[in-house]
């Protein structure tokens, strides 16, 4: 079993998880306040945008580790 695909695995799954979250949590701001639909989704993109920035991260460097040992 390689360890560098289970890690890399992990890692999107926790990022599909917390951008669904994301994503649900923003909807329920809108169906809240629907006048700030503006401002909620920009951070919801930014946000989204970090998470999978972070997996890439967390993925690259499963790889590299592999790679490495």
């Amino acid at each position: 079993m390689s360890y560098a695909a289970l890690g890399a695995g992990l890692a999107v799954i926790g990022a599909g998880l917390g951008i669904g979250q994301i994503g649900g949590k923003a909807m329920d701001a809108i169906a809240r306040q629907p006048e700030a639909v503006g401002d909620i989704r920009a951070n919801m993109i930014l946000t989204a945008a970090l998470v999978e920035g972070a997996a890439l991260v967390c993925m690259v460097l499963a790889f590299f580790v592999k790679a490495a040992g």
